[in-house]
């Protein structure tokens, strides 16, 4: 086994034990089928009679129970096979179907051709038997026995004629016999040899021969035995057919004492051989048709055998080929599937042998080492970009300012924690979503953007969020890309705040000019009118005149105190009091105030309720008082500006809530009415000095008390009263400040900050009330007073 990286896990590594059985397993389907190739070829040879081996029951019993054998272990290494194979297949091992495919293929490639062989073998071993045991077969056997029966008939009638005609002769010749002996030879010799008959003997009873004719022909020939000489007579002799080529013929001669003629002649070798041939063949065709259903059986069954034999031979070469040629497809699956998995350190076993497959193999590998140095490339590419993300999103997300990033699209694809808080939107419902959705108060400016060439344009907008509205100072940064249209950075700040503080800041170097300027006047205004009153008024005697002239000094007078206490005002307002911080108890502090109040206006339902009683808090005794006393005196003048018809409808009487609790680290002070309530548009207006909406307002109350908050490290909150209670009519003031009397450091530091980092840029009004006189402030308090209908 190879490996590209000595490193990576090797797929499917054996255990210390497996290479022995898997050497076993290896090489015991080869022996197993050679034993059966050899077996079956070795059967095939003995019955054939190619071998010395004579096919005798025994033999073929023990080859056959040697194919059995074969078979039975070729069987069970197939059933092996098989039963790993389904097993494989049931626990979804990878290339199970496939493997499964493979060998029914090669089962059907093996089988189908054996069959057709078995089928069409025991088709023509009966067809054959039939042909052999046929009438025309057996008609041709018996006619060659006839014909040979014939050829022996002919020549026992020749010698039989011959064997008379020379006993008959001897028989003339019998005194020569006796007289002449040799003479008598010499007839018998000449009678022999004119008759063709190499033997002739003159023999007694015994089988003695007593005289021979000299043919000079060898023949050795065997004497017939005395138990045949009794039954021969002197007219039929007896002939008898020798399996050495000739026929012999014995006869008693007459005129002698039980003396027999023995004569032999021989015969043709060729027919005498093929006579034999002939009966032996008619014997053995005999034999065979007695035999043939045990024939017809056991060439069936040697077959069978035998066929079976390389057939189970077949489907386990094509097992070993399917196993071989799927084993390493099954391991490059198994390690494909891993590699799905995430897993690139896999390396499949490569051997020389598989051929293409290794090539794959080896190919597989270099792909999962390629790859895992990618990937490892990437993961230290993406962990240094994590890294970097959350070095930015930390920066991001302690950054004060609000951070969007807009892509190409137009849709929002970053989005800090201050951005969130800023619009009012979490993080999952704007991101991917359009900006014209999310923040349309940036459509002007984002239009500026894409269609000039700066990359940054700078702004501010106001938004309007949860019933506040929200100064922001908005710079767009655009990011330059490949893409025709590019992404942009907008950066928000909250200056709400900060305008508001340079507003009032304004409005009071505003007022300690008003009460430096008007203040002095005053007095010599006051005491000038009240001189002439005294000193002309008893000059005039008309009575019209008097009546205009004391209307006008009273009117000079009256207006003198008016513009006395507003300047009064303004100089509370420019030099608001620090507030000095002391552990005290809220809920009395609101208590003695309401009580105050409800003095005041019996005729109103001032209701308190006290959540934590008591609740301890560090604040400015004198200034809350004066907060909530101011917060309460604007609830009973909305109400006065309520007609009296509709106050019918919410029982006939005014009603103010005063509600105190704590929310964590702040105290809440809320004051809801039934009064005419607060204006829809530029609400946050009315927290400016000198915006009012009644007409004898000087609009610095509502200032006042949000100086007074946010001194305590907190703010005024201006809602409707149909958000506290469903339905009902009238403003809902929030009071907030910190229990510690100050605000968080982090929202200090930032507001500190803000105030360096945003350009001051003075409040048109503001501006106008320092250069104008104050009668234009009040035509602004006029026109929101105007704008809202009250």
């Amino acid at each position: 086994m190879t490996s590209p990286d000595t490193s990576a896990a090797s797929f499917d590594t054996p255990p210390p034990d497996e290479p022995k059985r898997g050497l076993l397993r290896r090489w015991l389907a080869p022996f197993a089928v050679g034993l059966a190739l050899l077996s079956a070829f070795l059967t095939f040879v003995v019955l054939t009679g190619l071998t010395s081996i004579e096919p005798t029951p025994e033999v073929v019993r023990s080859f056959l129970m040697i194919n059995a054998g074969t078979i039975l272990l070729l069987v069970g290494i197939i059933v092996r096979e098989v039963w790993q194979m389904v097993q494989a297949r049931r626990r979804g091992r990878a290339a199970a179907r496939l493997h499964v495919q493979i060998v029914g293929l090669f089962s059907v490639i093996a089988v189908l051709p054996a069959v057709l062989v078995s089928i069409v073998a025991n088709v023509t071993i009966e067809r054959g038997l039939d042909r052999l045991f046929s009438g025309s077969t057996k008609q041709v056997i018996q006619n060659s026995l006839t014909i040979a029966g014939a050829y022996m008939q002919e020549h026992a009638q020749l010698i039989n004629g011959d064997t008379l005609a020379m006993a008959n002769d001897l028989a003339h010749a019998r005194p020569l016999y006796d007289q002449d002996r040799m003479t008598f030879m010499k007839l018998m010799t000449a009678g022999a040899a004119a008759r063709n008959l190499p033997v002739a003997v003159l023999m007694d009873k015994d089988g003695k021969i007593v005289a021979s004719a000299d043919t000079g022909i060898r023949l050795n020939y065997e004497p017939p035995p005395p138990g045949i000489l009794k039954n021969v007579n002197e007219t039929e002799p007896q002939i008898s057919v020798f399996p050495e080529n000739y026929v012999a013929s014995v006869v008693r001669l007459r005129a002698y004492d039980d003396m027999f003629l023995y004569v032999a002649r021989l015969l043709d070798p060729a027919v005498v051989a093929q006579l034999k041939q002939t009966q032996t063949s008619a014997a053995e065709y005999a034999q065979l048709e007695t035999r043939r259903l045990g024939i017809q059986v056991a060439f069936a069954l040697m077959f069978a055998v035998i066929a079976l034999t390389i057939l189970m031979a077949s489907v386990l070469i094509g097992l070993n080929f399917a196993n071989g040629l799927v084993a390493p497809i099954r391991q490059l699956m198994g390690a494909a599937s891993e590699v799905s998995t995430g897993n690139l350190n896999i390396q499949v076993p490569v051997h020389k042998s598989e051929g293409d497959l290794a090539q794959l193999g080896e190919t597989f590998n270099k792909m999962t080492q390629e790859l895992r140095s990618q990937r490892d490339e990437l993961v230290s590419a993406s962990d240094l970009i994590d890294s970097r993300r959350r070095f930015i999103e930390a920066v991001l997300s302690s950054a004060s300012a609000g951070i969007i990033g807009v892509d190409a699209s137009g849709s929002v694809g970053i989005l800090n924690r201050s951005a969130e808080k800023l619009i009012g939107h979490a993080e999952s419902e704007t991101l991917g979503h359009p900006l014209s959705e999310v923040l349309p108060e940036l459509d002007d400016m984002m239009k500026t953007a894409r269609e000039g060439t700066q990359r940054l344009v700078q702004g501010q907008i106001t938004i309007l969020r949860d019933g506040q509205e929200r100064n922001l100072s908005v710079r767009v940064s655009a990011e330059k890309t490949s893409q025709p249209r590019d992404s942009y950075i907008i950066t928000l700040d909250d200056i709400t705040e900060l305008v508001s503080a340079q507003r009032t800041s304004a409005w009071g170097d505003v007022a300690r000019r008003i009460a430096h300027e008007i203040k002095n006047p005053l007095t010599p205004i006051q005491l000038s009118a009240e001189r002439i009153r005294r000193k002309f008024g008893k000059t005039i005697t008309e009575e019209k005149d008097k009546s205009i002239f004391d209307q006008c000094t009273d009117t000079i007078v009256r207006q003198v105190d008016d513009i006395r206490r507003m300047v009064d005002e303004f100089s509370r307002f420019a030099r608001m009091p620090k507030p000095v911080m002391e552990g005290e108890d809220v809920v009395d502090t609101v208590r003695q105030a309401v009580f105050l109040m409800k003095v005041a206006h019996p005729e109103l339902d001032i209701e308190t309720t006290f959540k934590d009683d008591p609740l301890r808090a560090q604040f400015d005794r004198r200034l809350i008082s004066q907060a909530v006393t101011n917060i309460v005196k604007n609830a009973t003048e909305a109400i006065e500006q309520v007609p009296p018809e509709e106050l019918g409808k919410d029982g006939g009487k005014g009603r103010i809530d005063v509600v105190v609790s704590r929310e964590a680290q702040d105290v809440l002070i809320d004051v809801v009415d039934n009064g005419i309530g607060l204006p829809k548009v530029a609400r946050s207006r009315l927290l400016e000095p000198y915006v009012t909406t009644r007409a004898k307002g000087t609009g610095l109350g509502l200032a006042i008390v949000g100086r007074v908050l946010e001194d305590h490290g907190g703010r005024i909150e201006l809602k409707d009263a149909s958000d506290f209670r469903e339905g009902q009519r009238g403003a809902w003031m929030r009071m907030r400040f910190a229990v510690s009397g100050h605000a968080n450091t982090i929202e200090v530091k930032d507001a500190a900050q803000k105030a360096r980092e945003t350009p001051k840029e003075p409040d048109t009004k503001a501006t106008a009330a320092e250069t104008k006189e104050p009668a234009e402030t009040t035509n602004d308090a006029t026109r929101i007073k105007a704008s809202t209908g009250n």
